[in-house]
């Protein structure tokens, strides 16, 4: 009986399992896409764990830093925010999370004949002009010459590796679908120069990641960097938030497969004066869906 019930379980596995091909889709920048948003303030369906819905997080880390973009394939659930960290062994989910809850349930949403995983790296105020701290500029020599892009390539290395995503003993086969882009508020921040050269930065970072992804007219969604006007001094956060918001907007006029997302305009930002909150990351992934799954009709064309 014993092993009448053994040659059961093992074809109902031969059954289930499948190898499957997901849409990648790769969520980077700083730290409105980490994410602020709060786990307590979240209601179904985004508070439990969706392990149709796979995510490789790359940890976090810092300019000159190892262990950048180490990760493992997990489920998609709350806890990939900020503060959120992983050894390459095991996920330590914090209690934040970003924009990729609400991404990830609205994409699988427009796409229900699909499988669907996210590739994530982003880190709290990095920037992509050289010299502004943890940044993206892919020529970086400073230190060991480890930055962000780098850690951003580690994590594409290590999640494309991984031959099951989902466990179940068959080999998986992921094909990129887009790139999703919150970032520049730091280039905004720091300097005007800064400012003017980021549109130069964002068409050169963009024409690398797609490059990294093999695939050259990859859709590429960018969220819409927006001020809090609360600083005491003048009231701008951003001293050349205009000017990286003229560049995004540039950018998506003369990229035919990319989108400007400007859902952002709506929101209102935490007491610190920069970060989101918790229902605006939903909104804000989920418009991020809407965008590159549109885009994706519109390129494949």
């Amino acid at each position: 009986m014993k092993r009448y019930s053994i040659l059961l379980l093992l074809s109902f596995f031969a059954l289930t399992a499948q190898a499957k091909t997901y849409k990648v889709y790769y969520l980077g920048g700083q730290s409105n896409m980490a994410g602020y948003g709060n786990n307590a303030e979240l209601s179904e369906p985004y508070t439990s764990a969706q392990p149709a819905l796979r995510i490789f997080n790359g940890n976090p880390a810092g300019d000159f830093s190892n262990g950048g973009g180490r990760g493992i394939w997990d489920a998609l659930q709350p806890g990939y925010g900020r503060k959120f960290k992983s050894d390459g062994e095991a996920n330590h989910h914090s209690d934040f999370f970003g924009p990729e809850l609400g991404f990830g349930h609205r994409i699988a949403e427009l796409n229900p004949n699909d499988n669907v995983a996210i590739i994530k790296y982003a880190l709290g105020g990095s920037a992509l002009g050289y010299g502004v701290g943890n940044n993206w500029f892919p020529d970086y020599r400073r230190g060991n010459g480890i930055n962000q892009y780098d850690h951003a390539l580690n994590t594409f290395q290590q999640a494309f590796a991984v031959r099951d995503i989902d466990g179940d003993g068959e080999a998986d086969t992921l094909i990129p679908a887009g790139i999703i882009w919150m970032q520049g508020e730091s280039d905004a921040y720091d300097s005007e120069v800064v400012a003017n050269q980021y549109l130069h930065n964002l068409k050169n970072i963009m024409a690398l990641l797609r490059a990294a992804l093999r695939a050259p007219d990859l859709p590429v969604v960018i969220g819409k960097i927006t001020d809090s006007h609360n600083d005491p001094e003048d009231g701008l956060r951003m001293n050349w938030g205009h000017i990286v918001q003229q560049a995004q907007m540039v950018f998506e006029q003369e990229d035919v497969c990319a989108d400007l997302v400007t859902v952002t305009e709506s929101f209102q930002h935490l007491d610190d004066g920069w970060h989101y909150h918790s229902k605006d990351y939903i909104t804000l992934g989920s418009a991020f869906a809407d965008s590159v799954h549109n885009l994706n009709k519109a390129c494949n064309k």
